[in-house]
């Protein structure tokens, strides 16, 4: 358990953010900079939250980003444009948010004296289309120039490499996370189980991309906290990558359709309706890295954390927030 320690979480208003914060803020000191695109922190009440320091501002501004860091002991970088509707919709601030706000990041960090860890945040979308049980070391394939779903990925994994480097060249103790599609109370934004589980209680169509054939492995959110913890505390953890994800609740868009459907007892039909962009057709992550330098390992199965997901967003709607 880490404790009596200074934080600054970029993008920490967001989902993932504000489930660490949740699990750090009683005994930590947190400074939080967000512009609040999305305001997961402030729905949870965790903006109010005494050991917590709200400070709106963008990564790109090198001022604000030293300002959030003055006197932190660990840095977790997770601003950046997030969700493929937004990312098509804006590719240049995607871009901009990841390279210029990391190198902020990385800059303040090694001018800063007693940071002992930075954490940044990629994604899992540096695998490209099809990604079968892939490893930290096994090659990134993107998609493209000019399609912009892969200006996110692209930039993450420039990303990745800036952090990398500047631990190899300058010994910034940083290191990577890989997300591989993260569920679970509080979710904002345009991820799959949180619109099928809104329109499923809501009784209205849940709507598959093409035929719905698609496949996933789904985390929840509180194994990506506890991977987060574990890479803060474990000096294993510095210069590397990991891929934090649970392979074992893997299932095809329909297939997880159909599971919130009957767990959250909906009269909802499926519908598919035809999507031209480029998509992620299969996405399954090996972590073995995880559990051998950091003791990783999954504990939340698919329809487990499904059930505690619906009974929160059932809550939330009968409650009328």
């Amino acid at each position: 358990m880490i404790e009596n320690q200074t934080f600054c979480i970029t993008g920490g208003a967001g989902f993932i953010g504000t489930a660490l914060i949740r699990r750090l803020a009683e005994k930590n000191t947190i400074q939080v900079l967000d512009i609040l695109r999305r305001n997961a922190l402030g729905a949870a009440g965790l903006d109010e939250h005494p050991n917590v320091t709200l400070i709106e501002g963008d990564v790109r501004d090198r001022a604000v980003v030293e300002k959030a860091m003055a006197g932190c002991d660990y840095v977790i970088h997770m601003a950046s444009i997030a969700g493929v509707d937004t990312v098509l919709e804006n590719p240049v601030p995607t871009m901009e948010i990841s390279l210029e706000g990391t190198m902020n990041v990385l800059r303040a960090a090694r001018e800063l004296e007693g940071v002992r860890r930075v954490i940044d945040f990629s994604t899992s979308e540096v695998f490209g289309t099809y990604a079968f049980r892939v490893a930290e070391t096994d090659v990134t394939s993107l998609g493209a120039v000019g399609e912009a779903r892969w200006t996110y990925a692209v930039s993450k994994l420039a990303t990745e490499h800036l952090c990398h480097n500047y631990y190899k060249q300058f010994g910034t103790p940083t290191c990577a996370i890989r997300p591989f599609n993260i569920y679970g109370p509080g979710q904002v934004g345009e991820g799959a189980i949180h619109a099928f589980v809104v329109r499923a209680l809501k009784n209205e169509p849940i709507l598959l991309h093409n035929e719905g054939d698609q496949i996933r492995s789904w985390c929840y959110i509180d194994d990506i906290v506890d991977a987060i913890l574990l890479a803060l505390a474990k000096d294993e953890a510095i210069g590397e990558t990991f891929n934090i994800g649970n392979p074992r609740s893997t299932v095809t868009i329909h297939q997880l359709a159909h599971l919130i459907k009957r767990l959250a007892g909906s009269e909802s039909t499926i519908e598919h309706v035809e999507w031209d962009f480029a998509d992620v057709e299969l996405r399954i992550p090996d972590i073995k890295k995880a559990e051998r330098l950091l003791g990783y390992r999954p504990t939340w199965d698919l329809e487990e954390g499904l059930l505690a997901t619906i009974a929160w967003y059932r809550e939330k709607m009968e409650r009328g927030v």
